[in-house]
């Protein structure tokens, strides 16, 4: 399903959010991440406020090229703006912020 327009998220924080979303609207996808994180989803909430949380979702999107493709795909998005996203929030310089 492809989000409205209005809904494509703007900077890299709420894309790293919204890749936690789609991670989390399907089961399959959701285990797979709390599996390869090491996370329980009871811990879910506690590490989802850790500093590098949202980085770490975005590498684990970015990192898969089919699941890159689906979330691009359901926002609306270039591929090319989740790894801009994610070289914001690992802090390397040149990137600009914004998704």
């Amino acid at each position: 399903m492809k989000r409205s327009p209005s809904s494509k998220p703007s900077t890299a924080t709420e894309l790293a959010i919204a890749a936690l979303g789609f991670l989390a609207a399907d089961e399959k996808r959701l285990t797979r991440f709390l599996s390869l994180s090491g996370l329980e989803p009871q811990s879910l909430r506690a590490a989802a406020r850790e500093p590098g949380f949202l980085p770490g979702v975005i590498e684990h999107v970015a990192a898969d090229e089919d699941l890159l493709t689906a979330f691009a795909g359901e926002y609306g998005l270039d591929p090319q703006e989740v790894e801009r996203a994610r070289g914001t929030l690992a802090g390397r310089p040149g990137d600009t912020g914004a998704a």
